[in-house]
């Protein structure tokens, strides 16, 4: 009991210490890596049995190892399509400057785009686009907050979407038809709550970056452009397609749709190898631009949680939300709403997995329908509650307590609408 209680307070100051990276210039991934080592040092001593100890461990750097691996993949195909220009040929069809009115185009792209590829992936692409129609660096910030909630807003009504809606759908806890017929209103109440605010507190024009001479991709053809941004599109959208037809992890097809793509720019730079013009387009190069810390930082954060699952100190938690004194449908309202907020403080992952391993609900009871709405988009209340917003976090270095201060509050109007808007719809069914 002791350890278990060590355990919650070093997460705890972990935590803290990764909010206040830049107060204590301390730098988050390496407090996330320190704090995943330590609460596994403590698993050891909870559990004595090495074997078992070293198959637990395995199986949840398995599971960490695959997000890990699907990012480092569609951060790869975004580069490719960054740095031979593709991304060009979509900011140029974007010619509005008013901050209001690129906030909704932005948002409501990124909204229906997670729908169909998933808030990770979408998230990454859009940064990548933001980047062509932003300069100033918090106006970018500002862009790329809301595309976190966009995200996680979109993800949550596809059963594709978010990586807890696909285990509820999975887990055939839900059905495709429902999730989106019953949290479709809910999961854009969310987005538009925040969006309606801004629309009254906002206002000016970005200014848009200018083009770098080193940045010109005129020996790249327009056609060359649209062939790699279509195939980059392509391998990216081709992921659910191929997990819905294998029944193999999504980081599979992210890295054969790579695999496509660096065998095409290969071909495309043949006659170029070695070139100083051609240096910028070898694949080896285009790799090492993607930001290892922030692949680091998830792991050191993704395997201090799950210390925290195998060690019960999450199940304990589930378990104690069951106790609430309420009757039904009240209660589980209040319980799924309690899990969303934690979600924005503990990975959504094994909060839900909890949940479906206390709960046996009949397929698209309400109880998982809401679930899958609160963990979703309860996520984006903390910028370290999403897989969107530690990835967005890491590609533009946008501070924690900025966020928490510009962002969060947005956020959570959002949930709290989206919540209201489930909790009608269903009583009224």
């Amino acid at each position: 009991m002791a350890i278990s209680t060590f355990m919650i307070i070093v997460f705890v100051i972990g935590y803290v210490c990764i909010a206040l990276e830049h107060p204590i210039h301390i730098n988050k991934t390496a407090t996330a890596l320190l704090l995943s080592t330590i609460l596994w040092v403590c698993m050891s001593q909870i559990i004595p049995d090495h074997a078992l100890l070293s198959k637990d461990l395995v199986e949840n750097l398995g599971e960490v190892a695959e997000i890990l691996f699907f990012l480092m993949g569609a951060m790869t195909i975004v580069e490719i399509v960054d740095i031979h220009g593709g991304f060009g040929l979509i900011t140029n069809k974007i010619k509005e400057t008013n901050k209001v009115k690129l906030l909704w185009i932005i948002s409501f792209l990124t909204f229906f785009m997670s729908a169909v590829l998933d808030n990770l992936t979408t998230s990454i692409v859009m940064v990548a686009l933001l980047r062509k129609l932003i300069d100033d660096k918090h106006d970018r910030w500002f862009f790329a907050g809301m595309v976190i909630l966009a995200a996680n807003a979109g993800g949550a009504f596809s059963p594709i979407g978010d990586v807890t809606t696909i285990m509820l759908w999975i887990g055939g806890k839900i059905s495709a038809a429902s999730i989106i017929r019953y949290t479709f209103l809910p999961s854009v109440m969310s987005i538009l709550v925040p969006l309606a605010v801004l629309s009254f507190t906002i206002k000016g024009d970005v200014s848009r970056p200018e083009i770098k001479t080193g940045d010109q991709t005129d020996d790249v053809s327009q056609g060359q452009k649209l062939t790699i941004t279509i195939l980059g599109i392509g391998a990216l959208l081709f992921v659910p397609v191929f997990k819905t037809i294998t029944h193999l992890p999504p980081y599979l097809g992210m890295l054969g749709g790579l695999g496509v793509l660096w065998i095409y720019v290969g071909f495309l730079h043949k006659r170029h190898v070695g070139s100083s013009k051609n240096h910028k387009y070898e694949i080896t190069n285009i790799i090492s631009r993607i930001d290892m810390s922030s692949i680091l930082f998830f792991l050191g954060i993704l395997m201090a949680v799950n210390a925290l699952k195998v060690g019960g100190q999450l199940t304990a938690l589930a378990t104690s939300l069951d106790t609430i004194p309420l009757e039904e449908p009240s209660k589980y309202y209040i319980i799924t709403m309690i899990i969303g907020l934690f979600s924005s403080i503990i990975d959504n992952v094994p909060l839900v997995a909890g949940a479906m391993g206390m709960y046996d609900f009949p397929m698209d009871h309400y109880f998982w329908e809401f679930l899958a709405y609160a963990a979703g988009t309860g996520g984006s209340i903390l910028i370290i509650g999403s897989a969107a917003g530690v990835a967005v976090m890491g590609m533009e270095k946008i501070d924690f307590i900025w966020y928490f201060k510009k962002i969060s509050w947005l956020a959570l109007l959002g949930y709290f609408a989206g919540c209201a808007v489930y909790i009608l719809e269903h009583l009224h069914r």
